[in-house]
């Protein structure tokens, strides 16, 4: 079965409501006053069978110029456009101000519909048929069929169906392997249901009992039932009218504009990147910080048009703009949208979200304005090396990548692999991919500490991972880094010996005279074995000593228990099997009892158990030690 969104269009009492009654027999005018005043006010619903198995949602939106916010509501998700202008009446405003509004939304394919064509002569539907074609005269509607009807006659009804039919069967079908998403033009209570909201199905599948999040709330529900043209259904198809039944959510925490989407699919955000068009019949022109509203979905909200490349935008161009909103908006790649003066209300434009999250940027910025450009033009490989590269000083992963990009994360993760095989991108593990230029300007920073670090200390073997972890990247998470310094390794840039990292090259290279101090030291520390002299004692305030006692600490050939006292390492490792055998032999080990064997004093003894303790070599339990 096929399924298609057939939206109407045109000016107020030009017979939208009647032709969908005769085609469905659904009368969509449900509130009081709408049937007190003759007009529609807010949106209808219809649900149409059509030939070829093909199943159609028909939303009827407000003519009324009072209504176009409820009109614009409805617009998002339609496959085919209905223009309806009545016979007796010709093109008149909102004809004009719905045409442009569809065409914003880029709609493809459409109908024109000439209404109440038994109320007037042939010749006269003939005039009509003119003035209509001229108004859509470079429109997508300039080749679209153009049928009059009578909804009250039934004339021309079959074949305007016949015609639905085979539109809605050229369609492309709606991608379902995308997580689905609805924005929300309805939401309203059942007795003894609930909180239920109604949209249009945008994409992917809905089941019923699956997690749903309201965006931009972050609400948590789940599906708890799901209608599809008042028929109780397991499940939903993008494409689809949808009422959801929503678990444990009141309507008063939901607005119309709400989007319900699987969980952490979306991301609310107070920017859009965008390329803004201004509709050639607009009589203002669309000037730098211009305070407008936007209708993108279901929703409505005021934003401020950042006009990057100039100071306003004349009726008929396009440029790229930042729209910064005054309510989080949550959007994809891809969307359309529209957009009305502040004040007097008149559409004056609208076009295509390029960048549903963006980083601010300033304008007449080359490097932002190359970005957007490439969002908008480039291929989908193109487009996520821009994403990463704009995003490689968050560490965003490859699923919020994705989400910004509009990609599934299968999509995402294959193209990044690609990238980085090009050596265009640096895989750094956890899902998180750089950009090769951000990872190069690391890489220096990196190379510039550990050169200093050996300039003053050329008898150590480099700088612990830790140190060197926080000096370059102390706000990235741990893993993060050590895959990163990893890489670096793997490439031959840096190498790590005894967990101590230095440029590829380096060598401690220790003269004559260090070298023989060096032999001195490890002597004494041999000799002194359990009673070793204090750190400040064997230093003296000699800078070179301190220098070898630190290189002679990175090689081991020490082991530091405490600032004041280090130890013969080959001491310390018989001290630990020490340990090991007594709490082997009784099933722990008392200080005085380790004291005692190893012949030293309990300031040592202790110090080396607490070392034990630190290192998770043996653990303290009571009086006594045990193995870790």
């Amino acid at each position: 079965m096929k399924n298609v969104i057939i939206g109407t269009a045109g000016h107020v009492d030009h017979g939208k409501t009647c032709l969908i009654k005769a085609l469905t027999g659904t009368d969509t005018d449900r509130l009081a006053e709408e049937k007190k005043r003759g007009i529609t006010i807010e949106l209808g619903f219809a649900s149409l069978k059509l030939p070829g198995d093909v199943t159609a949602g028909i939303v009827d939106v407000p003519g009324h110029e009072k209504f176009i916010r409820n009109m614009l509501a409805g617009a998002g998700g339609i496959d085919i456009a209905m223009l309806i202008v009545a016979a007796d009446e010709g093109v008149m405003p909102q004809t004009v101000e719905h045409l442009g509004i569809l065409s914003l939304l880029d709609i493809h394919k459409g109908v024109i519909v000439i209404t109440k064509c038994d109320t007037v002569e042939p010749d006269w539907v003939e005039m009509v048929k003119e003035d209509v074609a001229g108004a859509v005269k470079g429109t997508f509607l300039e080749k679209a069929p153009m049928m009059a009807v009578s909804s009250f006659t039934g004339e021309g009804l079959d074949e305007l169906k016949q015609l639905l039919s085979e539109m809605a069967l050229s369609i492309e079908g709606k991608d379902l392997s995308r997580p689905f998403r609805l924005p929300a033009d309805r939401v309203f209570t059942l007795g003894g249901h609930g909180t239920v909201i109604t949209g249009t199905l945008i994409e992917g599948v809905l089941r019923e009992g699956d997690e749903i999040e309201l965006y931009p709330s972050g609400i948590m529900t789940k599906a708890r039932s799901i209608q599809v043209h008042s028929h109780d259904v397991k499940e939903a198809y993008g494409g689809q009218r949808v009422a959801v039944n929503l678990a444990g959510v009141k309507k008063e925490d939901i607005e119309r504009g709400e989007v319900i989407a699987a969980p952490g699919s979306m991301t609310p955000s107070l920017m859009l990147d965008v390329r803004l068009t201004s509709l050639k019949e607009a009589t203002r022109e669309i000037k730098n910080n211009s305070r407008l509203h936007l209708y993108h979905g279901a929703r409505e909200i005021l934003c401020k048009a950042v006009l990057m490349d100039r100071e306003s935008l004349a009726p008929g161009e396009s440029c790229l703009a930042q729209l910064r909103l005054e309510e989080s908006v949550t959007a994809k790649r891809g969307d359309r949208f529209v957009v009305r003066f502040y004040s007097p209300l008149e559409t004056v434009g609208g076009g295509e979200v390029i960048d549903p999250c963006p980083l601010k940027h300033r304008r007449n910025d080359k490097n932002a304005l190359e970005g957007m450009r490439i969002k908008l033009e480039g291929s989908d490989n193109d487009i996520l090396l821009r994403l990463i590269a704009d995003r490689s000083p968050e560490w965003a992963n490859i699923a919020t990548l994705a989400r910004y990009g509009s990609f599934s994360l299968d999509e995402a993760k294959a193209m990044a692999d690609g990238l980085a095989e090009k050596g265009e991108a640096v895989h750094v593990g956890r899902d998180i991919y750089l950009h090769a230029d951000y990872v190069k300007k690391i890489r220096n920073g990196m190379v510039s500490i550990l050169n200093d670090f050996h300039k003053k200390n050329p008898l150590k073997g480099g700088m612990k991972r830790e140190e060197l972890r926080t000096r370059i990247l102390p706000d990235v998470d741990i893993a993060s880094v050590d895959g990163l310094l990893d890489s670096f390794i793997e490439k031959g840039s840096i190498k790590e010996v005894k967990g101590l990292i230095s440029i590829a090259s380096f060598k401690v290279e220790a003269g004559e005279k260090l070298q023989k101090l060096m032999e001195q030291i490890a002597v004494s520390y041999k000799k002194a074995a359990y009673a070793p002299p204090a750190t400040d004692d064997m230093v003296g305030g000699d800078k070179q000593k301190a220098q070898v006692l630190d290189a002679m600490l990175g090689d081991r050939q020490l082991v530091r228990l405490d600032p004041q006292i280090y130890i013969d390492a080959e001491c310390y490792d018989k001290a630990l099997e020490l340990a090991y055998s007594m709490i082997d032999k009784g099933g722990s080990v008392t200080l005085a009892e380790f004291r005692d064997s190893l012949g030293t004093s309990r300031k040592y003894a202790v110090a080396l158990l607490e070392h034990f303790d630190k290192s998770r070599l043996t653990k303290k339990v009571g009086d006594a030690r045990v193995r870790f």
